[in-house]
């Protein structure tokens, strides 16, 4: 009697460890899928348009969702940042991270501050 319940106890250890080690694969599947999102000071982002849904009459479901663009001019943490636009203006309200996005610049924000005049002046002599 005494071997079965030295048994039962293995049976319940094994059984344990089956149980974290489910959800160990669980923790990982879903892991895999968070994307961590971090800023540093003096990054430009994207805020998202709060709350959340809203539409702007006119533009219907074509309503811009993020807008933009600002500089994280402060981190608080815990995820708060403290925005600051492209005129100098420091936001008082902080936002939570999962509203921002980084900004890429797209390929005509970069033509446009790469000005050169030798390209300028091909395209006026070709307008003539």
């Amino acid at each position: 009697m005494l071997l079965e319940l030295e048994g039962l106890d293995a049976s319940r250890i094994d059984t344990l460890n089956k149980l974290l080690a489910g959800k160990q694969a669980v923790s990982r599947a879903y892991n895999k899928r968070v994307k961590n999102k971090s800023f540093e000071e003096g990054e430009i982002v994207w805020k998202a348009v709060l709350p959340l849904g809203t539409h702007v009459a006119g533009y219907g479901k074509w309503s811009p969702t993020w807008e933009g663009t600002f500089i994280i001019n402060q981190i608080l943490g815990m995820g708060a940042y403290r925005l600051q636009d492209q005129e100098g203006e420091v936001h008082t309200a902080t936002i939570n991270g999962k509203w921002l996005k980084k900004f890429y610049p797209t390929m005509w924000d970069s033509q446009a501050a790469q000005t050169d005049p030798g390209i300028e002046g091909q395209q006026n002599k070709s307008v003539v």
